[in-house]
């Protein structure tokens, strides 16, 4: 795509933002056909503005308004608005904590992406390495999936097993789900581009 404009990725997260520091660095080193062209936060102090400002990327905190699982109106406005002034071609979900709705949703039909901390359909919502450990699996892992109006129930792009062994702890799990995740996310990514299921529009 030497010749063309690269895909550009809009990162929304909540959390500290390992996720969206290995897209970034896949990104700055040529693993991927993309550039980040902005990184929102529904926390004004989260880790992922810090790194995304360590990048020298723009990056913004947007109130998310009154509610506290979900973005209100004028929220979700601002967030749609932020998105296409970077004129993204996907928006990725790393570690966002609330819930899109539809209209959101229909600003980027079809180019919205999460990564799930557990092999859906299995798990979904919150703590779900706990969950998997609770309920005494062997296995978890992690999936890249499309966003719908559902909790973690989108079409499933990718999944990365992860094993639960002998002496594990919910934290024990959850890095090592994470470690898997900074790999999954970014290869993902990578392969919508080069299959042509995301693309970048014309400059």
């Amino acid at each position: 795509m030497s010749a063309e404009r690269k895909v550009r990725l809009g990162v929304i997260g909540s959390g500290k933002g390992s996720n969206f520091v290995a897209i970034a660095q896949a990104c700055r080193e040529g693993n991927l056909s993309a550039e980040v062209a902005v990184v929102l936060s529904d926390v004004a102090e989260a880790g992922i503005l810090k790194h995304a400002a360590g990048f020298g990327l723009a990056a913004r905190f947007i109130d998310p308004g009154k509610f506290r699982t979900k973005l209100d109106e004028s929220a979700e406005a601002a967030y749609v608005a932020a998105l296409r002034e970077a004129r993204v071609d996907l928006v990725v979900l790393a570690g966002f904590m609330r819930i899109l709705k539809g209209t959101f949703l229909a600003a980027f039909p079809g180019r919205v992406i999460n990564i799930h901390p557990a092999l859906l359909p299995s798990f979904p919502g919150l703590a779900s390495w706990k969950q998997a450990l609770d309920h005494g699996v062997k296995m978890t892992g992690c999936t890249v999936h499309w966003v719908d109006q559902g909790i973690d129930t989108g079409r499933i792009i990718a999944q990365q097993a992860v094993p639960i062994v002998e002496g594990d702890t919910a934290e024990t799990v959850h890095e090592r789900i994470q470690q898997v995740e900074r790999v999954l996310y970014p290869q993902t990514i990578g392969e919508l581009i080069r299959k042509g299921a995301v693309k970048a529009s014309a400059a």
